[in-house]
């Protein structure tokens, strides 16, 4: 198991570092991609799957979000998100309106809306924080930084891991490996936002970012995980050997990347 981790992590790697070096239109079709992969693990998994224009519905929310990040110019794309959100509100409502099924509706609309602010806004942060001028290293680091938090918390956890986090939602989880993680967030990025060439980031405003990194790295792992909890899966997918599925990978990185974005923006440009 513990191989077929780290092959995967190599493939998904140099997959993910590749789009990034060449940046667009590579970079946002390998996002939408994601989070259409992300979209079929979602909605069965939140129990809509049997409601298939729903479904579909999300699907089609998911890319939208992706495209108006990447064809809204960067920053400027968010005032396409007032309107956006507006449809992904209205539309399926009434849809369901004229259905004759309605035991189910508000929580089927609810869930809707739900997977696509999670998969669809969230994870278009990544496209407008790779069209800025330092974009690949920021992209880069974002991603460096999560997986370093997310792989010490893994290991240190599992070997000295003793006082649980999270029981409930996630027993595996201690507050050693999230301190583990914490620290391996915060020394990561201040190393990647010292030496990365476009970075040169002043050592506070790495430190501040490897510190949200080593904060919602965790917290979204374990909002996904509350999920499963909920609906009673261990995994949400298997397409990824070794680790599940796609939103098994995704959980702390769409926290993570929306935390970067808006530091960067307000901080750090």
């Amino acid at each position: 198991m513990m191989l077929k981790r780290w092959l995967s992590c190599l493939f998904l790697g140099a997959i993910v570092f590749a789009v990034t070096w060449f940046g667009d239109p590579f970079f946002s079709i390998f996002i939408a991609a994601i989070a259409i992969l992300g979209s079929f693990e979602f909605f069965p998994l939140i129990g809509v799957s049997k409601k298939h224009p729903i479904t579909i519905f999300g699907m089609i929310g998911v890319l939208l979000f992706i495209g108006m990040a990447r064809f809204g110019n960067g920053k400027d794309s968010m005032e396409y998100t007032a309107p956006l959100l507006t449809a992904s509100v209205t539309l399926p409502l009434i849809w369901l309106v004229f259905q004759s099924d309605t035991k189910n509706a508000a929580i089927n609309w609810a869930w809707l809306i739900v997977g696509i602010l999670y998969l669809g806004w969230m994870l278009s942060h990544f496209v407008p924080l790779r069209q800025l001028e330092s974009g690949r290293d920021l992209v880069i680091l974002t991603i460096v930084g999560n997986v370093v938090s997310d792989t010490a918390a893994f290991h240190c956890g599992l070997k000295w891991g003793r006082r649980r986090m999270a029981p409930r939602i996630s027993p595996a989880k201690s507050w050693e490996g999230a301190a583990a993680g914490f620290i391996g967030a915060i020394a990561v990025v201040i190393i990647l936002g010292t030496f990365l060439p476009t970075l040169n980031l002043p050592y506070w405003q790495s430190a501040v970012l490897g510190i949200l990194i080593g904060i919602f790295a965790p917290l979204g792992d374990l909002a996904e995980s509350l999920l499963k909890r909920s609906t009673g899966v261990k995994d949400s997918g298997n397409c990824v050997p070794g680790h599940g599925g796609i939103l098994d990978r995704l959980d702390s990185i769409l926290f993570t990347v929306v935390v970067v974005y808006y530091f960067v923006i307000w901080v750090v440009l």
